[in-house]
């Protein structure tokens, strides 16, 4: 009978993400699992969990894979994950953590749950992020999971961006940058840059103008069969920057412009229960559901 095998991917500098990881594959060990990790985490996982067969992360397809630390880790493994459909499931071991929603409490019950597939696949939306040579061709290309903004290189200049959608131009912004996210973004970077909070089963990209000079800068939810493109003018000599989910970038050249559109892939998500997203959104938020007001003894 062929083995089952699992993803456990793990925090690359937290000592907690390791020991949590270590006893999660312990368990499922002794059930009979085999596992894959990051090459750099093949060794000392394998030397936490003394006869646990660890393997690198291409050497064969997991049916899940537990991510042991915040929701940069969850980004960092849904390179891999992403494109061939396996199902990711977050231990939060950060701080808010909409991605990595399963908490440390949770590790108890976590090996039967993952023995007996009783955990819930959700999939998301994510961005296909082109940049275009002036002829055409692609220089850079990059999935988006949250968001990808394009931001001045020149702290002390205004970044010029000409905003187009579906081929049809909207708007010649000064400002510090344009983004362009998914709804599971729009509680990172685009809530903070004043972007409406978008519940993650919408199907939708968001715009966000960054600190824009002009009168029409309000944010922007658009259907997911929309095209965004953005382009520095010819005539603005201020350099931009382009920057996927705060992980890889690319420094735009003269001419390039950047196409943004929905990715055939989507990320999928674990998830151990059904918890609704206002709830989550209440939790992490510490939202203050009776009132900021509320007078004690009424």
């Amino acid at each position: 009978m062929h083995k089952r095998t699992l993803g456990v991917l793990v925090h690359p500098e937290r000592d907690e993400a390791l020991e949590k990881a270590a006893q999660f594959v312990e368990s499922m060990r002794d059930r009979d699992f085999e596992f894959v990790t990051f090459d750099a985490d093949v060794d000392r996982l394998a030397a936490q969990v003394p006869g646990a067969v660890v393997r690198p992360l291409d050497s064969e397809r997991a049916e899940l894979a537990v991510v042991f630390g915040g929701d940069g880790t969850i980004l960092r493994a849904a390179e891999w994950a992403m494109p061939l459909g396996v199902p990711l499931l977050g231990v939060n071991l950060g701080h808010v953590g909409f991605l990595a929603e399963t908490d440390p409490s949770d590790l108890h019950e976590l090996p039967s749950v993952v023995a007996e597939r009783r955990y819930l696949v959700e999939e998301r939306l994510v961005l296909r992020v082109e940049v275009l040579n002036p002829d055409g061709t692609l220089a850079w290309e990059s999935p988006a999971i949250n968001e990808v903004s394009l931001e001045k290189l020149a702290r002390e200049r205004m970044l010029t961006v000409m905003v187009s959608v579906d081929d049809r131009p909207l708007s010649r912004w000064g400002c510090d940058g344009v983004l362009v996210s998914t709804p599971t973004g729009s509680t990172a970077y685009g809530f903070s840059a004043g972007g409406p909070v978008i519940w993650p089963d919408v199907q939708a990209i968001l715009v966000v103008p960054l600190a824009a000079h002009a009168l029409f800068n309000r944010p922007m939810v658009l259907s997911p069969l929309s095209t965004v493109r953005l382009e520095i003018p010819d005539d603005v000599a201020t350099r931009g920057i382009l920057w996927c989910d705060g992980r890889r970038s690319h420094e735009l050249a003269d001419g390039e412009r950047v196409v943004v559109t929905s990715h055939s892939d989507k990320v999928r998500l674990a998830r151990l229960g059904v918890q609704p997203f206002t709830t989550r959104l209440v939790k992490k938020f510490a939202l203050p559901v009776e009132g900021w007001r509320r007078r004690t003894g009424q």
